[in-house]
């Protein structure tokens, strides 16, 4: 991508990876990604924020030739993951003079991963400044977001806070800064979803550490930079909260029309009783778009026929990753079919362990549904109404 200005000698460099459509072979990618480095050249010294994964180191030097840049002071490394990092080996080629900034932890991450020589390291601790003549940058260390490693940079004078993966997002436009707010939310809630939910707690701290810092501008690794950061620190105090809302969630397999014709019936019993209902067939659905959902639901009902005595595996997969991702939704429970028996109840509770839930009333037909099973699945309806009624929701 073309060098973007930001701020007063303060450039965006990186590169933008218009149809990558998968991450770490993992997270599907609708709106492609970027990797944002970012140059700072003080009055003294100069400094490259992050750099970009290798398969785009092309696009990074070109940016770095037609800016004239003939020298890098510093390599400031917020983050070890190798989409950020991956570049480091082949810019300290380039300049070879360069310093590589970062704390003990990502040091030693760097070079178990990078192989990069122990004495190119500049280790810094949290609140540790480092001076570039007139623009100075101030290091936090944000452990656990999404790395053990992980931290942020401060540029103080211009009030940017290069926040690496946190608070970012896979999405990609030629715009610079926000524009689309309600798109770029919604790209953003995914990658918290997708990334950063099993760490709400640690982010929460995170949050109450940094929210004295005059920012104007968070400048993150993936996506566009806020100039508006206010949106994207509310999503997050909304998103780490321990607050849920009234919606249920239902990713479920059918096999033979059965677990789907008790998802409709027990969908519409809830729209009749007012709370919100996403159900999700895990066989066309966007792991994404259901990470998405976890995030706010009280509720999540798992649907499944009995396979082998067990969950169906699209099913035993989707617990796998709810538990993963320990959602801070409030009560769970299980539906489904059977032909002649199993545990399939049982084994599916035990996947959820990282879940804080209640576990509610379970309903196991076997068979196609009847009307005294449609009965069960309305005692169901009404116990959710009244288990979110006890949360005021």
């Amino acid at each position: 991508m073309a060098i973007q200005k930001v701020k007063q000698n303060v450039f965006s460099i990186g590169a933008k990876h218009w149809d990558r459509r998968l991450f770490d072979e993992l997270i599907p990618l609708p709106d492609g990604t970027t990797y944002n480095s970012y140059l700072v050249e003080g009055s003294d010294k100069t400094a490259l924020i992050d750099t970009v994964d290798p398969e785009t180191l092309d696009d990074i030097f070109e940016n770095l030739k037609n800016h004239n840049v003939t020298k890098i002071d510093y390599i400031i490394v917020n983050h070890a993951e190798q989409d950020h990092s991956g570049g480091i080996p082949a810019v300290l080629a380039k300049y070879p003079e360069s310093k590589v900034v970062t704390n003990e932890k990502c040091k030693k991450m760097l070079i178990d991963l990078l192989k990069i020589s122990d004495d190119k390291f500049m280790v810094i601790k949290d609140e540790e400044i480092l001076s570039l003549g007139d623009k100075t940058l101030q290091f936090y260390l944000t452990p656990w977001v999404h790395w053990p490693e992980t931290m942020v940079t401060y540029l103080k004078e211009d009030s940017i806070l290069f926040s690496c993966d946190f608070l970012g997002s896979h999405y990609v436009s030629s715009e610079l800064f926000v524009k689309d707010e309600a798109k770029v939310y919604a790209s953003a809630k995914r990658y918290f979803a997708e990334i950063m939910m099993p760490f709400r707690k640690n982010i929460t701290g995170h949050l109450e550490k940094l929210k004295d810092l005059n920012i104007e501008m968070i400048a993150p690794s993936h996506g566009q930079i806020y100039d508006n950061p206010k949106l994207i620190l509310d999503a997050y105090k909304d998103w780490t909260s321990d607050n849920v809302k009234n919606e249920v969630v239902i990713p479920y397999v059918s096999m033979h029309g059965s677990t789907k014709r008790m998802v409709e019936y027990l969908t519409n019993a809830l729209i009749k009783r007012n709370i919100i209902v996403k159900p999700f067939n895990l066989t066309v659905t966007d792991i994404g778009e259901l990470a998405i959902e976890l995030v706010d639901a009280a509720t999540i009902v798992i649907g499944s026929p009995t396979v082998l005595m067990g969950p169906h595996p699209s099913v035993a997969y989707a617990a796998f990753l709810a538990n993963m991702l320990k959602p801070k939704a409030k009560f769970a429970t299980v539906i489904g079919s059977y032909g002649w028996g199993g545990k399939m109840v049982e084994k599916i509770a035990g996947m959820l362990g990282n879940l804080k839930v209640e576990i509610l009333s379970t309903v196991m037909v076997k068979g196609f549904p009847e009307e005294n099973d449609f009965r069960t699945l309305d005692d169901l309806a009404d116990e959710i109404l009244e288990k979110h009624k006890s949360l005021n929701l």
